[in-house]
This record gives C-alpha cells, sequence and structure tokens, in this order.
C-alpha cells in the first residue's frame, strides 16, 4: 500500500508499506478520504519541523477486515461498515485516563511505518485500528465522515462550556472549526449565534451559513451583546471574549495559542458574576459517538458540504499540500484510489 511521508518544508513522497493485517480487537480500513489539518500544513510550510513524518488524522473509509475477538457481538463492526475513526490511542492508565479524562492522555500514541518513520495512519490506503475507535457513520458523504475528528473536537469544547439550550452563543474565529461550533450550536438549539472574525470573507460565509448575526471584533459589543458561552476558536480575540460574557457565563478556550498569553477575569466579576474560562482539547469517545450520529442523520450536511473547498485524488497530494499553505481553506482532502 501507499503511505504518504513529509519528508521537509515542501517536501512530500509516497512510500511502499505492507498491506496491514488486524490483530486482536482490531479492524483494517480502507481509507476513503482525509483532511489536511493545520498539523500537516504547518509541516508542509516549515513551520513545525518534525521530519519525517507520515502525518494524517483526519479520515474516514470502509472495513475491509476484521481480527480475532471483533466478529459475533451485536453492534460490533463488519465487513463493509462506513465509518469515522479516532487515530490516537490513550494509554489508559495515566492520571487523566483514570479519572476519564482520555482527551487529557499523557502517553497518547501514533503509530511507525516498517523504516521507524513516525505514522498518524490517515495519508494512506489503508490502517489497521482498534474496533473501539471505529464509528459507523452510514450512508454520509465520505468528506463529511472524514471531519469526524474535528467535529468529536467541537462537540468536545461544546460540553467543556456547559452548552444549553437556548443559550447566547458568539464563536470567535470563522474558519473551520468556528464554523463546526456554529453548526453544533444551532443543532443545540442555541437562541442566537454570532461569528466574529477579522475576514470580511468568512463573515459573509458564516452569514450564509446561518449566523444570526457576525462581526468585526472592534463593532462585536455592539453587534452581538453580552453571550452566554464565547468559543475561542482563533488565536486572539481572549479578551473580548471575557468582555462578553454574560452573568454565569462561559469562555471556552478552544484554539492553539501563544503559551505566554494570559487568559484572565477578574476577581470580583469571577465572583460577583460567575463567569469562568475553561479549556477544551481534544476529544473522547462519547464526542465521537454524538459527531458519527450528527454525520449519520445529515442533520448538519449543508453546513459541512460548504466546509469542502476541494479533494485530490491521494497521487497529487503535493498538490493538496500547495493549496493550504498558499491560500485560505476550510478542508481540502486527498481521496485514495481502490479497485
Amino acid at each position: 500500500m501507499k503511505v504518504a511521508v513529509i519528508t521537509g518544508p515542501g517536501d512530500v513522497e509516497l512510500r511502499e508499506e505492507p498491506d496491514p493485517t488486524p490483530g486482536p480487537d482490531q479492524v483494517v480500513v480502507e481509507v476513503a478520504a482525509c483532511g489536511i489539518c493545520t498539523f500537516e500544513r504547518r509541516l508542509f510550510a516549515g513551520d513545525k519541523k518534525l521530519y519525517p513524518v507520515a502525518p494524517g488524522h483526519e479520515a474516514a473509509g470502509v472495513i475491509t477486515a476484521v481480527g480475532p475477538g471483533v466478529d459475533g457481538l451485536a453492534g460490533a463492526p463488519r465487513i463493509g461498515d462506513r465509518v469515522t475513526f479516532d487515530l490516537l490511542t490513550r494509554c489508559g492508565t495515566c492520571g487523566p485516563c483514570r479519572r476519564g479524562k482520555t482527551s487529557l492522555c499523557r502517553h497518547r500514541q501514533g503509530r511507525i511505518l516498517s523504516d521507524g518513520t513516525m505514522s498518524m495512519g490517515g495519508f494512506s490506503d489503508s490502517i489497521a485500528i482498534d474496533s473501539k475507535s471505529v464509528y459507523p457513520i452510514g450512508d454520509a458523504p465520505m468528506t463529511h465522515a472524514a471531519m469526524g475528528e474535528p467535529i468529536a473536537c467541537c462537540v468536545h469544547s461544546l460540553r467543556q462550556g456547559g452548552f444549553r439550550p437556548g443559550d447566547r452563543v458568539a464563536i470567535i474565529g470563522g474558519g473551520l472549526m468556528g464554523r463546526i461550533h456554529m453548526a453544533l450550536a444551532r443543532v443545540g438549539a442555541a437562541s442566537s449565534i454570532g461569528v466574529i472574525d477579522i475576514s470580511q470573507e468568512r463573515l459573509d460565509a458564516a452569514l450564509e451559513a446561518g449566523a444570526d448575526w457576525v462581526a468585526k471584533p472592534e463593532d462585536a459589543l455592539e453587534a452581538g451583546g453580552m453571550q452566554d458561552v464565547i468559543f475561542v476558536t482563533a488565536m486572539a480575540g481572549v479578551d473580548l471574549a471575557v468582555e462578553m460574557a454574560n452573568k454565569g457565563g462561559t469562555v471556552v478556550l478552544y484554539s492553539a495559542f501563544d503559551k505566554e498569553l494570559p487568559a484572565t477575569v477578574g476577581a470580583d466579576k469571577s465572583h460577583r458574576e460567575e463567569v469562568s474560562i475553561v479549556g477544551a482539547f481534544s476529544q473522547e469517545p462519547d464526542d465521537w459517538k454524538y459527531g458519527a450520529a450528527l454525520i449519520r442523520s445529515g442533520l448538519i450536511a449543508d453546513e459541512l458540504d460548504s466546509l469542502v473547498t476541494a479533494t485530490f485524488p491521494f497521487e497529487r497530494i503535493s498538490e493538496a499540500l500547495q493549496l493550504v499553505t498558499s491560500e485560505p481553506t476550510y478542508r481540502v482532502f486527498v481521496e485514495p484510489e481502490h479497485d
């Protein structure tokens, strides 16, 4: 089978690897689509120097084989199932895992290729993974299913923020993650949803997708007023989020931030108004289950359609990576071809 390996800034090659076979409690998935995330963009652009590496962690496909211990149980994955899947393995024994916070596992594991190259697994023809890490997606498009991982991360974010039906929601950042937050808040019956961004193009797209209001940062408070939950999906905007937090409101820090950037709410505001700041990182099994159910249902299909910027055959992955490093995109996918 073929595996894509980023070997340096601007360099990617397709390598031949042995076809995977399922071990106990594993399945083999033939990859149908894999999205290019910020991690891969930074690798290809040279902003994250971790070479060589076989990336790709937002993927979906079809189960083609099951290992010992998988068959025979009700609800167990079966050959032919169309699935999205979690490519990170949690240890299950560290402190966070024992407390049920597997998103914060101290020993998250990936994979290695035959020559020792670190691999995440998604940019390949097929992959063997734990059967408990696959989630059925029914007849949903594979590009939608390949967004299972970012959807699960955003579901986790809403859980962290204590989001409830009727909440007034603001989302800082109108990129892919902001738009998925918006779709989830809509399905969850938010009373209003606003999107804040510095890009007028992204604000227009959010408005077209159903946002109740949009604004640039300097106009956000006047446009949207006070909010119950504010999701910060951009690399800035923490102070604005705190300023917009209603009494009892929550600011959710979803994006990756500069390690030196402070996130504070005044002690008196926290005490008298019960405003809080929480973080949201990665995802957990329940987030995957809910996210996969949404994908299956088609309830957010229109939103997901609008987030597919382009698709490329796997053999043209270099062109796909060049696209995401040269212009703004939502999600670009590579699609391996199978007989």
